[in-house]
């Protein structure tokens, strides 16, 4: 089994903010892949499916981000998911808005959620799908810029980015990290 997590904030008033896309993106797939319903566990929401051949836990934190780790190592602990299995569906200001880059491990470069993964878990040695939001361009807007709504050009582009994303995920199942970026990148084309 694979647990992917989709990180962002709980609660309605937060649900459309750049910070939340990781929530967004995991939604997307539990529709695309006909997952079953949400359930409250693991101080989270996950889901259960699969996609192609491969059984994947989804998992949205609602711990807010600064604590999403706990959740995550709970539901790794629980069903005795290495690391390597794990994949997580983040917010980054380093790309632009609609660039997805995989990668696994790094840094946490000031992400409160990924520094709380790094801690719950035995290190940073997790898959990571950086899925862009774009910056701002100064430091000073950067905390307003990622708790702030998606605009309206945004959101319509943003839908048909993730229903992309989620119709590439077998191939993210199977390991073909590359294939994935480049199936989704070439459908927005």
């Amino acid at each position: 089994m694979k647990l992917w997590v989709g990180l962002g904030n709980p609660g309605a008033s937060m649900s459309r903010n750049r910070h939340n896309i990781g929530f967004m993106a995991v939604d997307a797939i539990a529709a695309r892949h006909g997952f079953g319903p949400w359930r409250k566990r693991f101080r989270g929401e996950t889901a259960e499916g699969m996609v192609g051949r491969q059984k994947v836990l989804l998992l949205k934190p609602l711990t807010y981000m600064n604590l999403s780790g706990d959740s995550v190592q709970q539901a790794a602990r629980f069903y005795k998911i290495p690391q390597d299995e794990i994949t997580v569906f983040h917010d980054e200001l380093d790309l632009a808005f609609g660039k997805m880059r995989v990668k696994r491990g790094g840094g946490a470069a000031g992400h409160n959620g990924l520094r709380s993964m790094d801690k719950a878990l035995p290190g940073p040695d997790y898959w990571r799908v950086r899925l862009g939001i774009g910056h701002p361009g100064s430091r000073e807007k950067v905390h307003g810029h990622v708790l702030g709504d998606f605009s309206s050009t945004e959101r319509s582009e943003l839908e048909l980015w993730l229903d992309d994303m989620a119709d590439a995920t077998p191939l993210l199942a199977q390991g073909e990290h590359e294939a994935f970026m480049t199936k989704t990148a070439l459908r927005r084309n």
